[in-house]
């Protein structure tokens, strides 16, 4: 018979064993538990962001409100990855407010921040791949405080993770700030999982953005193709036969006026424009005769942006780069002067924000100036038609080059733009800081040229201004007149029913003291002609 004290010793490793086995259930329970709650609030996620692919903001905004939500995080980022520039970009960010999935449009920044794929903890994530848990901030020197000093958030603990879509780095989500502590191993596990998800949906939601961009895309090509053509072999071989003029004195002169020219012999003096500023043994003259005539019939028949203005623009460019002391170089002309022939191809009679606001598709296709875009766009399917290309015989770079001066100098019609290039001109005049072997204050030129020959009517004669403001008013009325059936109030300028309120408009600011100081045409010819002041 055993003692107590063996069968004690005999029963000790069974209690052992009972309780090690209790422990290894209630660790496995808890283990179950958790991760059933994981698989719970993937299959939220899973259901809300793929259940309503709208948009990517869409998609930003709910990854950022569901990654907030697992790891207890205060603020969320997600940066994306741009690989053309390798830089990373964000367009909206989360303020601390509470997101609404119901609301219909997300809060997005009013301007996109973009920075280097190596700089800061989200670089070097998107960079290395690597997972970043920092329990303090300041203390790593990774962390850039600028953003801290900005707004006035202080930033303490960072959980930073990679998003990855067929082994490729598409985007950083950034977490700041645990409400309690700091960031843990089962945070970096949970949110490695959740990460898995985020690089589907924001691979979907960009698929999702091609897709209606390119439904978008069609719409306009049909309803281009439904107006315009290429022009007739009866047009084309009419132009041909007319010879060109072998002078043209008075058309160098500023104050000659374009629009006394017949529409079917503006053709004709561009040719000879063109003849006379550049070296035709690079160019086809049939192609040139094509290439004229149809960016003619590209235009619509709108009262003001239309072939009229289109020449009258071009013609102002062509008495700058004849006339001024220091000349663009030819290929730099050749840009400026397309440009001008081109900048309003297609245009409907309608501002940008009219495009905007009444969900055009071209404003879908092009956020920012819109119709700039598009009549860039139209110039390259121009010239991309059979027998069109006038640049045909030029190199590989001289192509780029020339194209993506046309694109700069047509985007720079865009009025939006045109106020802080003038002030950065100014500033350059004043202090005397411009000069020419600079590209960056050549392109300035560029730009400010543009808009100058844009607006050259304002200069011309006073009988050509009247003219030129009584189209210009039918146009804008004409859009006004939309806007009211549309059941919105355009602005007193575009509202017929205000024209006794335009005078007073047109006063505002002494214009006769500051006409030669203001006038962008005048600007550029004081710049260009190279003053005294500029170097």
């Amino acid at each position: 018979m055993s003692t107590l004290g063996e069968r004690y010793t005999e029963k000790l490793p069974v209690m052992d064993d009972d309780s090690s086995s209790d422990l290894s259930q209630t660790e496995m329970y808890h283990t179950m538990t958790k991760q059933r709650k994981l698989n719970d609030f993937l299959l939220a996620v899973t259901r809300s962001i793929f259940q309503d692919i709208v948009s990517m903001d869409t998609v930003i905004m709910k990854i950022m409100n569901y990654a907030k939500k697992l790891v207890l995080a205060d603020r969320a980022s997600l940066f994306l990855v741009d690989t053309k520039t390798s830089e990373l970009y964000a367009r909206i960010f989360d303020t601390g407010d509470h997101y609404d999935e119901n609301s219909p449009k997300p809060v997005r920044s009013q301007k996109e921040i973009r920075f280097p794929m190596d700089k800061g903890v989200a670089g070097h994530v998107a960079s290395t791949g690597q997972i970043l848990n920092i329990q303090d901030a300041y203390a790593d020197e990774r962390f850039n405080r600028d953003v801290d000093l900005q707004t006035g958030y202080t930033t303490k603990t960072i959980l930073c993770m990679p998003i990855f879509i067929r082994g490729s780095i598409i985007g950083v989500v950034q977490m700041v700030n645990k409400l309690s502590g700091v960031f843990t191993k089962s945070d970096e596990e949970s949110f490695e999982m959740f990460a898995v998800y985020c690089g589907l949906a924001l691979h979907h939601a960009k698929l999702y953005d091609k897709i209606r961009r390119s439904e978008q895309k069609y719409k306009v090509a049909l309803e281009v193709l439904s107006y315009h053509s290429q022009c007739s072999d009866e047009e084309f071989e009419s132009l041909r036969n007319k010879p060109v003029p072998d002078e043209l004195p008075s058309l160098v002169r500023y104050e000659f006026s374009p629009w006394a020219v017949d529409n079917d012999d503006k053709p004709l003096y561009v040719i000879y424009m063109f003849r006379d500023l550049f070296c035709m043994a690079r160019y086809d003259m049939e192609t040139l005769y094509k290439f004229t005539l149809t960016i003619r019939k590209n235009y619509r028949t709108v009262p003001y942006h239309n072939w009229s203005h289109a020449f009258s623009v071009a013609h102002a460019m062509y008495t700058i780069i004849k006339t001024t002391k220091n000349k663009f170089s030819p290929l730099e002309a050749l840009g400026l002067f397309v440009a001008c022939l081109c900048h309003d191809l297609d245009h409907r009679g309608k501002t940008n924000a009219f495009m905007v606001k009444s969900a055009s598709p071209l404003a879908a296709i092009y956020s920012t100036s819109t119709m700039e875009h598009h009549h860039f766009n139209q110039t390259v399917t121009i010239l991309q038609h059979e027998g069109h290309n006038i640049f045909k015989h030029m190199s590989s770079e001289e192509y780029k080059q020339v194209l993506g001066d046309i694109r700069h100098c047509i985007l720079a019609t865009d009025l939006a733009l045109f106020f802080g290039n003038k002030a950065k001109l100014k500033d350059m005049h004043e202090k005397n800081t411009f000069e020419w072997d600079n590209t960056e204050h050549r392109k300035y030129i560029q730009a400010i040229a543009m808009t100058g020959c844009d607006l050259c009517a304002s200069i011309k004669p006073w009988d050509v201004q009247r003219e030129t403001v009584r189209v210009i008013f039918e146009e804008f009325y004409a859009q006004g007149d939309e806007e009211k059936l549309a059941g919105t109030q355009p602005i007193p300028m575009m509202d017929r029913d205000k024209a006794d309120e335009l005078p007073q408009s047109q006063v505002s600011c002494d214009y006769s003291t500051k006409r030669n100081m203001e006038h962008p045409f005048l600007l550029a010819l004081l710049l260009v002609s190279g003053s005294s002041s500029t170097k």
